[in-house]
């Protein structure tokens, strides 16, 4: 009669380990997925510059800058808009710009409005570049060409900031 509880026992304890093969040999298998399937990996950076550390939200930008006594280069921009594609890939091409906000700015790009009214001065258009010191002031001396659209940037501007 002590046998049989035994035997269960082994039985059980087989039947798992089996399993458990089973599973891990078909695991390589289940994870290979369909062109369809794969996903390239977003990053902070979203093409903007791999090799530049980026800040996930403005208060965190923010508080790097006054810790850091750097100034934020807020890029505000769309993924869809041609304006702002062609900024980024210039800005992404430029050895110099890439240093600089690598050395000297806490960075961040947002793909959406910020809930600060601070990094809208002049209006909620993309592609748009801010700048704010470490006092959290927007500087306002820091603009491109535009009148109408003080903050906005072209990629031949890349050139003047080097």
């Amino acid at each position: 009669m002590h046998s049989f509880p035994l035997l269960c026992s082994l039985l059980l304890c087989n039947g798992v380990t089996v399993s458990v093969q089973k599973k891990i040999q078909k695991l390589p298998d289940e994870e290979k997925a369909s062109p369809a399937q794969i996903q390239t990996l977003q990053t902070l950076s979203r093409g903007w510059g791999d090799d530049i550390e980026w800040v996930q939200t403005y208060e965190e930008g923010l508080a790097q800058s006054k810790h850091s006594k750097k100034p934020l280069m807020v890029i505000h921009h769309l993924e869809e808009c041609p304006y702002s594609q062609a900024l980024r890939k210039a800005f992404a091409a430029s050895p110099e710009i890439q240093q600089m906000a690598q050395e000297d700015f806490i960075m961040l790009n947002l793909v959406h409005s910020s809930s600060d009214d601070n990094v809208a001065p002049d209006g909620h258009y993309v592609p748009r570049i801010l700048f704010v010191d470490p006092s959290m002031t927007v500087r306002a001396d820091l603009t491109g060409k535009y009148g109408n659209r003080m903050y906005t940037y072209e990629p031949e501007d890349v050139s003047t900031c080097e």
